[in-house]
């Protein structure tokens, strides 16, 4: 039985051995000027599109814009004449109308969470810095855009500067 097994094991590994041989003969020897074609053209193909593409790309252009800005002198200190005039000089403190916040009916908790809003922080980092929730911030942030009539955050901040509730 073990000298069965031992002769078909070695007819079977002469027969793959002869195989491979002849498949080597004739892929390597017999084809070998068209591998070596191909693998050329794909070569020279692949420097060519990477070339094309290296060298017709769009560049790009910055564009640097200008924009005069008028100001003028108030006590030899520059102010731009876009500045409201309800707004306080820099050289004093600001005190927020609470006259005014108490008739928007804007809430201490509110007026909060539009300063912050103010300096720019994102809902994340305002619920962060007030210990609460992001929605809770989101609720605030809608009630607040609601009674000052302000459909994003930028609009909120500059309606909350016009109302003397903000710096």
């Amino acid at each position: 039985m073990k000298r069965h097994v031992l002769i078909f094991g070695l007819v079977g590994g002469i027969l793959i051995a002869a195989l491979q041989w002849t498949e080597y003969r004739f892929v390597v020897i017999d084809h070998s000027i068209e591998i070596y074609g191909a693998l050329v053209a794909a070569t020279f193909a692949g420097v060519g599109i990477w070339l094309g593409l290296r060298l017709t790309r769009a560049k790009r252009e910055v564009v640097i814009k200008e924009v005069p800005v008028e100001v003028s002198v108030v006590k030899e200190v520059l102010v731009p004449t876009s500045a409201r005039a309800g707004v306080p000089a820099p050289h004093e403190p600001f005190i927020a109308d609470d006259r005014r916040r108490e008739e928007l009916g804007i809430t201490p908790r509110e007026l909060d969470i539009l300063e912050l809003i103010a300096e720019g922080l994102s809902n994340r980092e305002i619920a962060e810095k007030l210990f609460v929730s992001e929605n809770t911030v989101k609720t605030h942030s809608s009630r607040v855009f609601d009674k000052l009539g302000a459909k994003r955050r930028t609009q909120a901040v500059q309606l909350g500067k016009e109302f003397g509730l903000l710096p």
